[in-house]
C-alpha cells in the first residue's frame, strides 16, 4: 500500500522545503532524508547578510579611523588642554564643522534667500527646486556654494577656537567657584565674543553670496570676481553694509547655539546611567548630533528675523541710503509677517546643520585626542 520510489521521487522535487530523495539503502527503516534544503525566507537572509556587511565595514571604518587619529596624535605630540596648540585645534575643527555643513546645504540656503526677498518667486521649497534645477540646472541649484564655503569656513575658525578661548578667560576672570554657579552667563558670553569676531570675517562673503542668490541670474560668476565688483562699485564699505544685521542675527543664534547645547548635552549625561567617560566614542559623538539638533531649532527661530533683514539688507539697500533709513523702508515693506519668510526650511536647515556641526567639531577633537565638548565635569552624586 505503500507508494511507490519513482512515485515518491516525483513529488519530491515540488516539496516547498526542498528535493527528498530516498535513501539509498531503501531498507527497514523505509525512510526519507532530506539531501538539499530551501531557505523558507531568502529575504530575511539577505537582510542579516547586508546586515553583517555593514558591521564589517563599519569596524574598518572605526579601525581605520584610530589608525589615522594615533598617527596624527604622534605627530602633534599630546595637546594640553587650554594650551596654544588646544585652541588651533579646535579652530581647525571649527573650520571643518561651519565650512563643509553649510556648505553642503547650499541648496536650501538658496531657495530661503531667494523667498525672503520676495516670498511670491516661488510657491513651496519644492517648487523651487525644481523650477531651478529646470531653469538654471544642477549648478544654479549650488548657486553661492563658493563664498559659502570660504567664509562659513572662516567663521567656523573664529567661532569654535574664539569660543574655546573666551569660555577659559571669562572662567578664569571670575574664578571657579562662580564660574560653575553663573556657567550659563559663561556659556552666552564666551560664545557672544566669539561670534563678534567671526563676523567680521564671513560678512564680505556673506554679502557676494546672497547677492549671488538672490539676482536671477547670479550677478557674479566667482567668490574673488563678486568681491572686486562691489569694491569696484562701492568701495570696501559695500562688502560690510550687512555686517549689524549680521550681528543682530548670528550674535543671539551662536549664544542659543553655545549656551543650549551644552546645557541639553550635561542634562541628556545627567539622565543616562554612569559617567559622561562610561560611554564610548561613538556615543559621545551621537549625544553631540542631538544636543546640536534641538539647539539649533531654538536657533532658527531666535534669529530669523534678522536673518531675513540681511537677505533684505544685502539685496536691496540703496547707495548712500542709511542703515537706519533702510531697515524702515524694508519694514514697512514686509512687515511683522514678512520677517518670518522661509522659516519651516530654515527649520530644517539649522536644525540638521548644527547638529552636523557639532558632530564633526567633536569627532575632530577625539581625532586629536581631546575630551568631547559638554557634559558635567562633577561626578554624578549617589544618593
Amino acid at each position: 500500500m505503500l507508494p511507490s520510489e519513482s512515485a515518491v521521487a516525483s513529488l519530491a522535487t515540488q516539496h516547498p522545503l526542498g528535493d527528498l530523495k530516498l535513501k539509498q539503502d531503501f531498507g527497514p527503516a523505509q525512510g526519507l532524508i532530506v539531501s538539499k534544503r530551501r531557505e523558507p525566507f531568502q529575504a530575511w537572509s539577505a537582510i542579516d547578510d547586508a546586515k553583517t556587511k555593514a558591521e564589517a565595514i563599519g569596524k574598518e571604518a572605526a579601525r581605520e579611523f584610530e589608525l589615522a587619529s594615533e598617527k596624527a596624535q604622534q605627530k602633534t605630540g599630546k595637546i594640553e588642554p587650554w594650551s596654544a596648540r588646544y585652541y588651533a585645534a579646535c579652530t581647525v575643527g571649527g573650520m571643518l564643522a561651519c565650512g563643509v555643513t553649510h556648505t553642503a546645504v547650499t541648496p536650501l540656503d538658496l531657495i530661503k534667500c531667494r523667498r525672503q526677498v520676495d516670498s511670491k518667486l516661488y510657491s513651496s521649497n519644492t517648487q523651487a527646486f525644481s523650477k531651478i534645477r529646470a531653469v538654471e540646472g544642477i549648478r544654479g541649484v549650488f548657486t553661492g556654494w563658493g563664498p559659502t564655503f570660504l567664509g562659513y569656513s572662516a567663521q567656523g575658525a573664529f567661532k569654535y577656537g574664539g569660543y574655546e578661548y573666551f569660555k577659559k578667560f571669562y572662567s578664569d576672570l571670575v574664578g571657579p567657584e562662580n564660574a560653575q554657579k553663573y556657567k550659563t552667563a559663561i556659556y552666552l558670553a564666551g560664545s557672544a565674543s566669539a561670534e563678534l569676531i567671526a563676523d567680521i570675517a564671513l560678512c564680505p562673503f556673506e554679502s557676494v553670496k546672497v547677492r549671488m542668490q538672490t539676482t536671477i541670474p547670479p550677478e557674479f560668476r566667482s567668490t574673488f570676481s563678486g568681491i572686486s565688483a562691489v569694491v569696484a562699485k562701492e568701495g570696501s564699505s559695500g562688502l560690510y553694509k550687512g555686517l549689524y544685521p549680521l550681528w543682530g542675527r548670528q550674535i543671539p543664534y551662536t549664544m542659543m547655539k553655545f549656551a543650549s547645547f551644552e546645557t541639553i548635552v550635561e542634562a541628556i549625561y545627567n539622565k543616562l546611567p554612569g559617567q559622561k567617560s562610561d560611554y564610548n566614542k561613538g556615543a559621545q559623538t551621537a549625544v553631540a548630533f542631538t544636543g546640536g539638533y534641538l539647539a539649533g531649532i531654538l536657533c532658527a527661530a531666535v534669529s530669523h528675523p534678522a536673518d531675513v533683514m540681511v537677505s533684505k539688507l544685502n539685496a536691496n539697500r540703496l547707495a548712500g541710503e542709511a542703515f537706519g533709513a533702510a531697515m524702515s523702508r524694508i519694514y514697512k515693506d514686509i512687515g511683522f509677517i514678512g520677517l518670518w519668510n522661509g522659516l519651516p526650511v530654515r527649520i530644517v536647515m539649522v536644525g540638521t546643520l548644527t547638529g552636523l556641526q557639532w558632530m564633526i567639531y567633536d569627532s575632530f577633537k577625539i581625532f586629536m585626542g581631546l575630551p568631547t565638548t559638554g557634559g558635567s565635569s562633577e561626578e554624578k552624586k549617589t544618593k
